[in-house]
């Protein structure tokens, strides 16, 4: 195993990600509306990020040494919520009230409505800029937190991005971390169909990055991939998280129209009886 992360905790980090799956379904059919692919895709890259990776606190968001995670693609909102909620920000029985009128958890991250945000999502193509300048502001006051960025692989086709791909290998920014869910769908189709972006690794490493590639379902590859951003002192990273919507549930892995769709009552029962199944063959596995 890794020197980075013990055999003991993965299995820890794969049983919580399989919880939040289960929090994801649950607050989505609660809400009758939201994004369902790439939430579950993403359940155990937040799990890594949120209990072993970031340094942060619950009982004190606003700690000024904390690192920073920006996640730019919003509508994947339910794996943050979930996530943090998880992880103690705030009550896990609160997840229920996603979408609702008033709540904080809205369909988009809202920086103010929820402690624990470092900016308010929505807007395709916006995050990056916003952690790159949280990462020169880092350098500048010469801190030692780091920036991390979530990104959609869809979310790429945004010209913005790569203006911000290009000023961040300007300037070198080493503190600076982006995550990209290669799960290759978007709302319309598969990227290859919509915008191809292959290849990937050579079109972010032709701009001054230096690029991963882990099986984002991998959580000690993942964890050491993150280790191993840390080491480099001369460029920014792209970890290039390759994922499967809908990951944990059979019916709907792979299948692009399940992007932006909620589960129905029984498919959610349907779905959660399945991961329940997931979790006891984990458990199983490594006893």
């Amino acid at each position: 195993m890794s020197e980075y992360i013990s055999e003991k905790k993965v299995r820890q980090l794969e049983l919580k990600a399989n919880e939040i799956r289960q929090s994801i379904v649950k607050m989505l059919v609660a809400a009758g509306s939201g994004h369902t692919a790439g939430p579950l895709g993403m359940a155990d890259v937040f799990t890594a990020m949120y209990f072993h990776v970031l340094a942060h606190d619950p009982k004190n968001p606003e700690w000024a040494d904390r690192d920073r995670f920006i996640l730019s693609n919003g509508h994947i909102a339910p794996v943050r919520y979930a996530t943090m909620a998880h992880a103690g920000y705030f009550p896990v029985e609160e997840l229920l009230t996603l979408r609702k009128f008033g709540t904080r958890l809205q369909g988009h991250p809202e920086r103010e409505r929820l402690p624990g945000l470092e900016t308010t999502s929505g807007p395709l193509g916006s995050g990056l800029g916003q952690a790159i300048g949280m990462a020169l502001a880092a350098r500048m006051d010469g801190t030692r937190w780091r920036t991390y960025c979530s990104m959609g692989d869809g979310e790429l086709d945004e010209g913005i991005v790569w203006e911000s791909i290009m000023l961040a290998g300007k300037y070198r920014l080493s503190n600076l971390t982006v995550i990209v869910d290669r799960n290759n769908i978007q709302i319309d189709g598969l990227t290859e169909n919509v915008m191809p972006l292959e290849s990937l690794r050579m079109k972010w490493s032709a701009f001054n990055w230096h690029v991963l590639e882990v099986d984002g379902h991998n959580i000690e590859a993942f964890v050491d991939a993150v280790q191993e951003a840390k080491a480099i002192y001369e460029k920014p990273t792209v970890i290039i998280a390759h994922t499967i919507p809908g990951k944990g549930v059979k019916e709907i892995e792979f299948d692009y129209k399940w992007h932006g769709i909620p589960p129905t009552p029984g498919q959610a029962k349907e779905f959660l009886h399945e991961l329940r199944t997931l979790r006891g063959k984990i458990e199983s596995e490594h006893q």
